[in-house]
């Protein structure tokens, strides 16, 4: 094998320079992959745009963490696994062992190993993942499918922790891709869901989607008003905001109805504040959760959503590009909140 690959890599601020560097040794518990399919991430995004993220990447450092590929080599400890085989990473795997771990939070897992490198022509799958968190891709499924299931893993841990019922109305805030996913999924879960989005060609992909009903939310009031007005004057169940906005944080407490439950999936800037008014989360027994990541059982359950055809990659992902091309692509879907993902083919 060519010792030397392309891949990108991420040096600061806006600054990803898709380069060669050395293919990644791996040791006797890990397995090196061909990347087949690399999937565009929201985060990857404000990763770019802010040159970093405090858990997940400081640069130099390569990019990128949502892939399906090839097999093409396995370190002499790896068991189940074998060159040739088509197969999913996940993009960290837990200690298992920590105060967090014990809690059955291993998603908090206090020594959660993260891995990136997704937009190259080959990533090292370090043995913790290889151990706790890599999946042999059904036969039936496309590479773009099996990438999908991160951030699927992620979605889909935030609407459990809702408790989401058949019937319930569930209010959605953002339909980038993410908001499109809750959108999918609660419709999967048999809710009736309500779309928020800024722009029509994004609650026509909400509707597409399965929303009964899309709404603009461009007047807070006047969302109020129409979301009392489909739930028989009371409010929604549940409300998930996956924008990451400290006003729609708020607006998502203030659409529930008594009993509800808010759902604050976005992550907001650092250092930002909300304002919840303390009478109504008393009398009103209004429930705020929020959700970080995902766990293992979460992304094996996302991969049988995924085989099943619940969820399926031509619905979030609307074009291909080649790995050359990565810089003028995170440009592009930074120029405004609600694109869709790229499949970056290196």
């Amino acid at each position: 094998m060519n010792k030397q690959m392309m891949a990108a890599v991420l040096y600061g601020r806006e600054q990803v320079r898709v380069e060669q560097v050395s293919v990644p040794q791996i040791e006797k518990g890990d397995v090196l992959v061909r990347v087949r399919a690399a999937l565009t991430c929201g985060t990857d995004v404000k990763v770019f745009r802010r040159g970093y993220h405090a858990k997940m990447i400081v640069p130099p450092a390569l990019f990128g963490h949502e892939l399906a590929g090839d097999i093409v080599a396995v370190g002499e400890h790896v068991e189940g696994f074998h060159a040739g085989q088509r197969v999913v990473a996940a993009n960290s795997a837990p200690c298992l062992n920590c105060f967090y771990c014990r809690k059955g939070l291993e998603n908090l897992c206090e020594d959660l190993l993260f891995n990136n490198g997704a937009y190259a022509e080959f990533i090292r799958i370090p043995a913790r993942i290889v151990q706790r968190n890599l999946y042999e891709i059904p036969g039936h499924l496309s590479y773009p499918d099996a990438a999908l299931i991160e951030p699927l893993a992620c979605v889909l841990k935030g609407l459990e922790e809702t408790h989401v019922r058949p019937g319930d109305n569930v209010v959605v805030i953002g339909q980038g891709p993410i908001g499109l996913m809750f959108v999918r999924l609660a419709k999967v879960y048999g809710a009736r869901v309500i779309a928020l989005g800024r722009r029509t060609s994004q609650l026509d992909r909400a509707l597409r989607m399965g929303a009964h009903d899309a709404l603009l939310n461009t007047d807070a009031e006047d969302v109020m008003r129409q979301v009392r007005g489909l739930t028989g004057g009371y409010g929604a169940d549940v409300v998930i905001e996956a924008v990451g906005n400290p006003e729609t944080w708020e607006l998502a407490v203030r659409l529930l109805r008594r009993g509800g439950t808010a759902q604050f999936f976005g992550g907001c800037p650092s250092d930002t504040r909300i304002m919840l008014e303390t009478q109504m989360l008393h009398y009103s027994e209004i429930k705020c959760v929020a959700s970080f990541h995902h766990t293992p059982s979460y992304i094996r359950k996302a991969l049988d959503i995924v085989s099943r055809g619940d969820i399926t990659a031509r619905d979030f992902v609307n074009r291909e590009e080649p790995l050359t091309n990565l810089l003028e692509v995170m440009r592009h879907l930074m120029s405004h909140n609600g694109h869709m993902k790229t499949a970056i083919i290196p």
